[in-house]
């Protein structure tokens, strides 16, 4: 089966319609909220979800994400068996495509080969693995390949002459890290991005899109402008913050001023 990400982005390249990317934390509030977040997100005009699982020691991430994660485990206990059924459900809700954001342990945990497969089952599209150097991404590509699944590959401004390599192998769509540092809301950006998504497209065959702080409408319209859409986290998972009386009504709205932002 053609993989879903690659439908979506042709889709809303054919629509004129840059793609707009949401982040939570699985778990947080309860998997029940986690579910109909991720249906709110895609009622809001979101495109893709990564859901994330949650991680006892989650480097890659800012405050925000790292609040989130503990809330799932110490309030909810959510384990990956919680994710991979609360992908199955999702998946007879909704065909907008869904990744996983975890960290490597976790797949070693599992057993790559039994991990991809359980994936494949449960109608996840990808995953992201932060803590994955673009140099070992072979330990999961046949796994992934033989399951259907793509690898998200990530590129900073600190990548440099990295780029051309990571963006030349890059599946599905190609995650560009707005600035160098963890995940988080951010009222400015020092990146000069005319530079850094000059130096990425060179080699990138696929979408382009940029994640890491990008907090309200305006600012996803204005990142948006660099490339093929936008990435949100941090603003997601604030605007659920372990909260479930309302959350579906929080992201929602967000989403649709994400969206209006990114089409402005």
């Amino acid at each position: 089966m053609r993989n879903r990400i690659d439908q979506k982005f042709e889709d809303n390249k054919a629509r004129g319609r840059k793609t707009l990317i949401g982040y939570l934390v699985a778990g947080d509030g309860g998997i029940g909220t986690t579910e109909e977040a991720v249906l709110a997100m895609e009622a809001g005009g979101v495109d893709i979800v990564e859901i994330g699982v949650p991680f006892s020691d989650p480097i890659a991430e800012g405050k925000v994400i790292q609040e989130g994660s503990l809330r799932a485990l110490r309030d909810h206990h959510t384990t990956l068996r919680d994710v991979f059924a609360l992908a199955a459900r999702l998946r007879s809700r909704t065909q907008m495509p869904l990744l996983l954001m975890l960290y490597a342990n976790t797949i070693f945990r599992s057993g790559k080969e039994e991990f991809f497969r359980k994936c494949r089952e449960t109608g996840i599209d990808g995953v992201i693995v932060p803590d994955l150097p673009f140099e070992e991404h072979d330990e999961f590509q046949a796994a992934a390949d033989a399951n259907g699944l793509y690898q998200i590959s990530l590129v900073t401004p600190a990548s440099k002459g990295r780029i051309a390599r990571i963006a030349g192998a890059a599946q599905g769509f190609l995650y560009c890290v707005s600035s160098n540092g963890v995940t988080g809301m951010r009222d400015h950006f020092d990146t000069d991005f005319t530079a850094f998504f000059d130096e990425v497209r060179a080699s990138a065959k696929i979408p382009c899109c940029v994640g890491f702080g990008i907090r309200n409408g305006e600012a996803a319209g204005r990142m948006g402008a660099y490339c093929d859409g936008v990435i949100v986290g941090s603003a997601f998972v604030n605007a659920i913050g372990g909260d479930p009386e309302g959350a579906a009504k929080r992201v929602q709205a967000l989403s649709e001023e994400l969206r209006a932002g990114l089409d402005a």
